[in-house]
C-alpha cells in the first residue's frame, strides 16, 4: 500500500518527482473521454521507466494465442486494446540539450489531475547538465463535448539564461504493446502529411485492418505575442514531427497549443477518415485551448449534476468516491452500443478484450443510477447483439441447439481468454448475463426488453445450463461439476453455490419470462418459438426438475453452504494470520499452494447473497459472512464493494466503512501493488454500489426505492443523487435526518427504514 497521493476533495495530486511511482502516477492522472484515452505520459522525451499508451475505443487486434500446448475449443486469439500513435508528443531541446526529466536535476515537480474538469496539469523546473533552468508548464484533456479532440497548452520559460529553445510537436506511430506475445507490431502505415504546423499520421491494424487516423495542429507564441516561426518538417515511417527554433531571453516564456484529432474507420469510411480529421483540426483551432476548455467544464458540469457523491467530514473517502465516478465517467459515455467498459479502461494494456462479466456485475448499477436509461440498455443491447457468437462459443465446447456460452473476455462476441480453468470452467459468468437483464427491467420497469431481446438471451443461457447440469445417481441430486467460481483461486472444483445458485435462478427467471410473453405478447411468442425452436414442454420440464433437485453443498453443523463440495477439507486459517510479507498471495506463493489454501480472492458464495439477499434471513447472512470474509484476502479488485455492502446491510458499520475505503482507494493508494498497470475501472462501479447500496441501503423492491441509510462514524454528512424511471432525486444524510428532494415533475413513493412516504414533485422529504 502507498500514500503518497495528497488528499483533496477534487484533485489527484502528486507533490514532488517519484521516479519509481511513475507509472502508477501515469495511471492514476490518466484521461479519457468515452472514444479514446491516454496516460498520464510526460510530452517530452523520458528515458526512464514508463510505459507509454493511448488507446482508441474499439480498436484491437487478435494477437495469436500463447499457450504450451492446445486443447479442443481454445480461442485462436487474445484480444489486445492496442497503443496507438502517440499524439502529445513534443520534444524540446535548450541550446541542443535535450529535456528530459530523468537525466537532469528535478527541482521541483507538481503534477494533478481535475476531475471536476478532466485537466491534468504539470509544473515543474528543471536544471540542465549545462546549468541552465526551465521552468515548464503543462495542460492537456481530452474532450467529452468533442470527442474526437485532444488539446495541450505547453510552456517554456528561461529562467536563468537567454537561448535557443527549439520545439518539435509530432504524432509518432511506432508504437508497441507492451504485452505483446511474440514483440509484434500491429499497425501498418497508410498514409501521412506533415506541412507547416499540421500533419496526420494513418495507420491500419494488421488482421482486423481498423484505420485510425491521428492529426495535430499548433499555435506558437511568447509572452502571449503570436508568434509565425519558420518550420523544418520532419518525416518517417508512420512519423511526422514539425521542429522550430526561438530565442528566448532570460524570463520570457514560449507558450506552444497543440491540438489533436484522432478518428477511426469505427465512424467513418476509410476514404474520409483524412477529411474528418482536417475538420476535427479545424473546429479545434478555431475555439482555441481556452474555448475548447470551457465546452470541456460544461459538459464535466452536466456529468457531475448526476452522479456526484459529497462527503463532509472524511477528504479521503471523498477523494476516493470521486475518483471512482470520474475513472467511469470517462471511459464510458454510453453513446454507442458497440462500445463496453474494459477492466484496464483507457488507462492500460493489461487484461485485453474489451468486456468481462464486470460490466453486468458491477458497472450496470452505475449506469442506471446515475445516467439517462438508454445508456444501461446499450450495455444490455451490447450483449444482445452478441448472443450468435456466444451461442457459437457453446458450439465449440460441444453444446447444442442454440445453448449460449457468453464469453469470460471478448471484443467482438467471441472468446478470446486462453486459460482452460476459466475459459471453459468460470461459466458463471452466464449468471451475470441473466442477472443483468432482470436487474435492468427491475430497476428501470421496463418489461418490454424481454420481448424479444431479453428472452432470447435467457432461452439461450437456459440451455446451456440444462445440458451443462448433469444427474448424479449417488447423490440422486442434479450437479454441476468442474467449474471455477468468482474465487479464482480455486479451480475445477464441483458443485460451486454460486454457479449452481445462478443456473438455478436463471431457470427460473426464464420460466417466469415465458408466462409473461404468453400473458402479453402471445403473437410475438408463437413467432418466438418458430425462431427459436423452442420445444417448450420438453425444455421447461427439464428445467422444473433441475429447480427441484439441485445439489447444494451445505454444512449442518455451521450451518451454512459451502463455497464447493470438499472446502472444509481445506486448513482454515484467517486472512489475519497471514505474515505481511506473504502478502498479496497471488504475487508470493505459488498456485500450488494458492489452490490448496483457503483464501478466497473475492465474494463468492457471498456473491450469490448479494444478488438474493432476500432470499436468506438475516442470521443466515451473517453466519456466511463470519466464515467467509475471514478468509477472503480482497485480492481481487471486486471483492471489497460487495463486503462493504453485506456488511452494511447485517449492521457492521465500522466494517463496511473499512471495505468501502479499500475499495475506493483500491488504485490511489495501490493496495493490491498492481496500478502501475493501470486502473481497476470495472471494480469502481462496485464503489459507487458500496456506497449507494451501503451507507445509503439502496434496493429497488416491488417497483419502489428502499433505503435503510446510516452515516459512518467521523463523517458530518453525504450526498448522492439517483435516476429512477421519471423521478431524479437528491439524497442526503446528516447526524440528524434523511432527507429526499425530488428535482423532478414526477411524484413519487418510496419506504425509508421500512415505512411508507409520498414525495410530491418538486418537494423535500425529512425524516428524523
Amino acid at each position: 500500500m502507498k500514500n503518497y497521493i495528497i488528499h483533496d476533495e477534487w484533485k489527484i495530486i502528486e507533490e514532488g518527482f517519484r521516479q519509481e511511482e511513475n507509472r502508477v502516477t501515469e495511471s492514476l492522472l490518466s484521461i479519457g473521454n468515452g472514444r479514446s484515452g491516454q496516460r498520464a505520459n510526460f510530452e517530452e522525451k523520458y528515458s526512464g521507466d514508463t510505459l507509454r499508451g493511448s488507446y482508441v475505443a474499439g480498436v484491437y487486434y487478435p494477437d495469436k494465442t500463447r499457450v504450451g500446448w492446445w486443447k479442443n475449443g481454445y480461442p485462436e486469439y487474445f484480444a489486445k486494446i492496442l497503443n496507438a500513435a502517440n499524439w502529445i508528443g513534443i520534444d524540446v531541446c535548450v541550446d541542443g540539450e535535450e529535456l528530459d526529466l530523468n537525466r537532469c536535476e528535478v527541482l521541483s515537480f507538481y503534477r494533478d489531475i481535475d476531475m471536476k474538469s478532466g485537466l491534468l496539469t504539470r509544473q515543474f523546473v528543471a536544471r540542465l547538465s549545462s546549468g541552465k533552468q526551465i521552468e515548464v508548464r503543462a495542460k492537456r484533456f481530452l474532450s467529452i463535448a468533442d470527442q474526437e479532440i485532444g488539446a495541450i497548452s505547453y510552456s517554456v520559460k528561461a529562467l536563468n539564461f537567454s537561448g535557443e529553445l527549439s520545439l518539435t510537436p509530432y504524432i509518432d506511430g511506432n508504437v508497441m504493446n507492451e504485452d505483446s506475445n511474440y514483440d509484434e507490431v500491429f499497425w501498418i502505415g497508410v498514409s501521412q502529411k506533415v506541412a507547416g504546423s499540421s500533419g496526420f499520421v494513418c495507420m491500419e491494424t494488421k488482421k482486423t485492418a481498423f484505420q485510425v487516423c491521428t492529426g495535430m495542429n499548433f499555435a506558437v507564441s511568447v509572452d502571449n505575442r503570436p508568434v509565425a516561426p519558420e518550420f523544418t518538417v520532419v518525416e518517417e515511417e508512420k512519423y511526422v514531427g514539425s521542429a522550430f527554433k526561438v530565442w528566448l531571453k532570460a524570463g520570457e516564456e514560449i507558450c506552444l497549443e497543440k491540438y489533436a484529432a484522432i478518428v477511426s474507420t469505427l465512424y467513418y469510411p476509410a476514404n474520409k477518415l483524412q477529411d474528418a480529421t482536417e475538420k476535427a483540426l479545424k473546429r479545434a483551432a478555431a475555439k482555441g485551448f481556452d474555448k475548447l476548455f470551457a465546452d470541456q467544464e460544461k459538459a464535466w458540469e452536466k456529468r457531475w449534476e448526476t452522479s456526484d457523491i459529497r462527503i463532509d467530514g472524511d477528504v479521503a473517502a471523498q477523494q476516493g468516491i470521486r475518483f471512482n465516478i470520474f475513472q467511469l465517467n470517462q471511459t464510458y459515455l454510453g453513446d454507442d452500443e458497440r462500445l463496453n467498459i474494459g477492466p484496464k479502461g483507457f488507462t492500460g494494456e493489461k487484461y485485453g478484450g474489451v468486456t468481462y462479466w464486470d460490466t453486468e456485475a458491477y458497472c450496470l448499477p452505475f449506469t442506471l443510477g446515475t445516467a439517462p436509461q438508454m445508456v444501461s440498455k446499450n450495455l444490455l443491447l451490447y450483449r444482445y447483439k452478441h448472443l450468435s457468437k456466444a451461442i457459437e462459443n457453446a458450439k465449440k465446447l460441444g453444446f447444442t441447439d442454440g445453448a449460449a456460452l457468453y464469453p469470460m473476455v471478448t471484443i467482438n462476441g467471441e472468446e478470446c481468454h486462453n486459460e482452460w480453468e476459466i475459459t471453459f470452467e468460470e461459466i458463471h459468468r452466464n449468471g451475470a448475463m441473466a442477472y443483468a437483464i432482470y436487474n435492468y427491467i427491475n430497476y428501470t420497469g421496463d418489461r418490454e426488453y424481454l420481448a424479444p431481446y431479453g428472452f432470447e438471451v435467457l432461452l439461450a443461457l437456459s440451455r446451456f445450463w440444462s445440458q451443462r447440469i448433469n444427474w448424479s445417481d449417488v447423490k440422486k441430486k442434479f450437479v454441476l461439476l468442474g467449474v471455477t467460481g468468482p474465487n479464482e483461486y480455486e479451480n475445477n472444483v464441483n458443485n460451486n453455490f454460486h454457479t449452481s445458485y445462478m443456473a438455478v435462478w436463471t431457470l427460473k427467471y426464464t420460466l417466469e419470462a415465458i408466462d409473461y410473453l404468453k400473458k402479453e405478447h402471445p403473437l410475438l411468442f408463437e413467432d418466438l418459438v418458430k425462431k427459436l425452436k423452442l420445444k417448450e414442454l420438453k425444455e421447461t420440464s427439464r428445467w422444473k426438475k433441475i429447480i427441484k433437485d439441485m445439489y447444494f453443498p451445505y454444512d449442518f453443523t455451521r450451518k451454512i453452504y459451502l463455497q464447493q463440495d470438499g472446502f472444509l477439507d481445506k486448513e482454515l486459517i484467517p486472512a489475519s494470520e497471514l505474515k505481511p510479507e506473504d502478502r498479496p498471495i497471488n504475487q508470493k506463493w505459488s498456485w500450488d499452494r494458492i489452490l490448496r489454501s483457503p483464501y478466497i480472492k473475492q465474494a463468492d458464495t457471498l456473491q450469490s447473497i448479494y444478488w438474493f439477499e432476500d432470499e436468506f434471513d438475516r442470521e443466515s447472512i451473517e453466519r456466511h459472512f463470519d466464515f467467509y470474509e475471514p478468509l477472503t484476502v480482497h485480492e481481487s479488485s471486486l471483492s471489497s464493494c460487495i463486503h462493504a455492502i453485506l456488511a452494511a446491510s447485517i449492521g457492521r458499520q465500522e466494517k463496511a466503512y473499512e471495505m468501502y475505503l479499500r475499495t475506493a482507494r483500491l488504485d490511489l493508494d495501490d493496495y493490491n501493488n498492481d496500478t502501475c498497470d493501470g486502473l481497476h475501472i470495472t471494480s469502481m462501479g462496485g464503489t459507487w454500489m458500496a456506497f449507494v447500496q451501503g451507507f445509503g441501503g439502496m434496493r429497488v423492491k416491488n417497483n419502489q426505492l428502499h433505503f435503510n441509510p446510516f452515516i459512518p462514524e467521523g463523517w458530518n454528512s453525504y450526498s448522492f443523487r439517483l435516476n429512477f424511471r421519471e423521478a431524479h432525486l437528491e439524497f442526503k444524510m446528516d447526524k440528524s435526518a434523511f432527507s429526499v428532494f425530488n428535482h423532478s415533475k414526477a411524484n413519487i413513493d418510496l419506504v425509508v427504514r421500512g415505512k411508507q412516504f409520498h414525495l410530491p414533485a418538486k418537494k423535500e422529504l425529512i425524516i428524523k
